[in-house]
């Protein structure tokens, strides 16, 4: 029988499931708001790259500290800002307010549920928490609820147009922020009903290790730099497109809120079945190779997107490869925390994050004044190339470690962590 999660562990899943559903109804209508708002492709881009960039910067400072002090205050924190932007955005008609708290709170950047730039902080938390097998399976889990979450936020988008409420009123679109305020305050007060965990003290190489401290220290910092790298590499190629489908639907076809949310609200729903399927693969074929070959998958239905003549057939293809794509999440986090020992995990957490988010936030620019000029295929051109030299990369980088947290893997002898 399963061992049953840690107590802190199951409050920071039930946390990322109620973060989730506001992530999930801001990736649905935000990018449609500022377009409601006379704000044009690019403008859209540079709200989003704005926000992006905060949460890089607060990333850069926060990841560090997740090996050095609470990690329980730190998220109470993050919980506390994210309640004051939603609580703004609703309040303020106000273009500067809205700005300013979607710079804050991500608005329509959807991380999955994660904490925004403090998510190094929730998953180097979780990794301490649990080790082999259980801590796949919590990741798993985790990425399997922020999917759940993201998916049943969207799906509520459609709600003020069943109410016969109608989005040409702006203030409709104000409404919408009580999901992540409401999401915000649940995940508040669970995090709060955590135990207070202390900081893990430096650990001392036994003294059966080969390698010395400072040759442990390089090699991790070598696979931290080619982690940095694949990043890079996939940040740029999913801000292209992710934070802007929304808009890139409103533009292809026409389409506005009421119809968008359930679409997109149907593909996170599919990414939590992926997130499923990941586990399942990993634990038969290996971490790396599941990952690799679930996002080749992916990238061929990221191809066909583009050219799709409806609007129903492009959002299925593009729910169906979220199986594919996002379901990697949770695998991903487990390599990742897999390259370096459990008292730098806050660190690689945050290169993981980081590397990721600065990428991630120039595309936001490029795809919004592609699609302004009505390039509704170059963009997902650009993503697919990059996708493809990702996979090349993370493949060469990383395939070894399917011997450690592969199926190969000893669940209580995690020796790559």
């Amino acid at each position: 029988m399963t061992a049953p999660l840690p107590h802190n562990v199951r409050c920071l899943l039930a946390a990322r499931a109620a973060r989730s559903l506001g992530q999930g109804a801001t990736v649905a209508s935000f990018s449609l708001y500022l377009h409601a708002l006379g704000f044009n492709g690019p403008a859209i881009g540079v709200v989003l790259m704005a926000g992006l960039l905060f949460g890089a910067l607060l990333t850069l400072i926060v990841g560090p500290l997740a090996d050095r002090v609470s990690r329980r205050g730190l998220l109470i924190g993050y919980e506390i800002a994210s309640t004051c932007a939603a609580c703004a955005a609703i309040v303020s008609p106000n273009e500067a307010v809205l700005i300013a708290a979607a710079t804050l709170g991500s608005f329509g950047r959807g991380a999955n549920g994660a904490a925004g730039p403090f998510s190094p902080v929730e998953q180097a938390w979780i990794a301490r928490e649990v080790e082999g097998e259980a801590r796949r399976r919590a990741l798993s889990i985790n990425a399997t609820l922020g999917f759940l979450g993201m998916g049943l936020g969207a799906a509520l988008v459609a709600l003020p147009a069943l109410a016969g409420y109608g989005f040409g009123h702006l203030s409709t679109y104000r409404a919408l922020f009580v999901l992540p305020l409401a999401g915000s305050l649940a995940s508040l007060a669970l995090v709060a009903w955590t135990r207070t965990v202390r900081a893990p003290a430096p650990g001392a190489v036994e003294a059966h290790q080969p390698l010395r401290e400072d040759e442990i220290k390089r090699q991790e910092n070598r696979r931290i730099r080619k982690l940095a790298l694949t990043n890079a590499i996939n940040g740029t190629a999913v801000g292209i497109i992710a934070p802007l489908i929304a808009y890139w639907f409103l533009r292809r076809y026409g389409m506005g809120p009421a119809t968008i949310g359930p679409a997109l609200a149907a593909s996170f729903m599919l990414a939590a079945v992926g997130a499923v399927l990941a586990g399942w693969l990993s634990r038969r074929f290996g971490t790396v190779r599941a990952v690799t070959g679930m996002r080749m998958a992916g990238l061929a239905l990221l191809l066909a997107i583009p050219f799709a003549p409806t609007f129903v057939l492009a959002a299925t293809l593009n729910a169906t490869r979220s199986i594919f794509n996002r379901g990697t999440a949770g695998a991903r986090q487990a390599v990742a925390a897999a390259l370096t020992r459990p008292e730098r995990r806050g660190f690689a957490a945050s290169v993981q994050n980081l590397s990721m988010q600065i990428p991630r936030a120039a595309g936001p620019v490029l795809g919004g004044w592609l699609i302004h000029r009505g390039e509704f295929v170059l963009p997902f051109l650009i993503a697919a190339g990059l996708q493809a030299l990702y996979l090349v990369l993370y493949q060469r980088f990383f395939g070894k470690f399917d011997e450690v947290i592969g199926p190969r893997a000893n669940s209580a002898h995690d020796t790559a962590a």
